[in-house]
């Protein structure tokens, strides 16, 4: 039987049972669920997130898991930080009702190499789907896990991996999730660098410099809202733009914001959307242009 934890303090379960009796608790009172998925290691703009189901939704979750499959190289998973306890503290603070916190065999009881995945094709294989295999399956289907094991009435994703964002809007849309969706836009330090759990492996020096590669994109939406439409040189001249800043970038990529296709020279609502490594830290970003904030299936 389900029992409210203590007054200010959050609720943490770490299997599905136990959080699906909470959840239907919740239901039966008549209230609905939002969800916040993440990989823990809380910054402001996860807080941001949860402020915004707050809003939506009388109960919200939040989960925290370290997603292995949607690594692609082992170090990288070993590296990621993890700082439960602290989150734990930081989410108290924010009043969330549940903390789901699984280990890896909850979510993956076969183990990764026998699970079941999520993949969306036509949208998982560009930008950074190119340089990162299986990112995307990963990413695919463990929120599709954690779908089915809250049930929730809404979600909410940040838009600076507005790939992703995309990716889940299409998965909720081909597999009939009765899901909610929901886009934030991007949290910023005040320098212009968009927060990110990865901005901790940033040295100093690194950290100084990193504020270019929201600059560069500011620049080349300017340049577009101004009816510039020779993409492959403003792309051209991102790129030269951070190896001269001291990234090592991966793409700059103007696309269109529905599908995030190629654009056509008539397109008016356009992303620009660039992944470079600096230092140890792979970042990324994105910029809007045009009216429209979300991402439609």
């Amino acid at each position: 039987m389900f029992r409210p934890p203590n007054p200010g303090a959050v609720h943490k379960v770490g299997d599905i049972a136990a959080l699906r009796e909470i959840v239907r608790s919740w239901r039966a009172a008549g209230e609905r669920v939002g969800l916040v998925p993440t990989m823990g290691n809380l910054h402001a703009g996860h807080l941001g997130l949860v402020r915004r189901a707050k809003a939506l939704a009388p109960r919200v979750v939040v989960s925290i898991f370290v997603n292995p499959t949607q690594f692609d190289r082992r170090d990288d998973l070993a590296a990621y930080p993890r700082t439960l306890e602290h989150d734990t503290d930081l989410l108290m603070e924010a009043d969330v009702d549940l903390l789901f916190a699984p280990n890896e065999s909850e979510i993956y009881p076969s183990g990764t190499e026998n699970a079941a995945f999520v993949d969306v094709p036509s949208l998982s294989g560009i930008l950074c789907g190119a340089s990162r295999p299986g990112h995307f399956r990963g990413v695919a289907t463990v929120v599709s896990k954690l779908f089915n094991m809250v049930q929730p009435d809404l979600a909410v994703f940040g838009e600076k991996d507005c790939q992703q964002l995309a990716v889940i809007r299409r998965l909720v849309h081909g597999l009939d999730f009765p899901v909610q969706v929901f886009g934030v836009p991007t949290f910023r330090e005040g320098d212009g660098l968009a927060m990110s759990s990865r901005n901790r492996y940033l040295t100093p020096q690194e950290r100084s410099r990193a504020p270019a590669l929201y600059g560069m994109l500011k620049r080349i939406s300017e340049a577009l809202r101004e009816g510039e439409r020779d993409y492959a040189a403003l792309e051209g001249d991102g790129i030269h733009e951070l190896r001269e800043s001291g990234f090592d970038p991966d793409y700059v990529s103007i696309r269109r914001q529905g599908d995030l296709r190629q654009p056509s020279t008539d397109d008016k609502e356009l992303v620009v959307l660039a992944a470079a490594r600096l230092g140890a830290a792979r970042l990324i970003d994105n910029v809007i242009v045009g009216v429209e904030r979300s991402f439609p299936v």
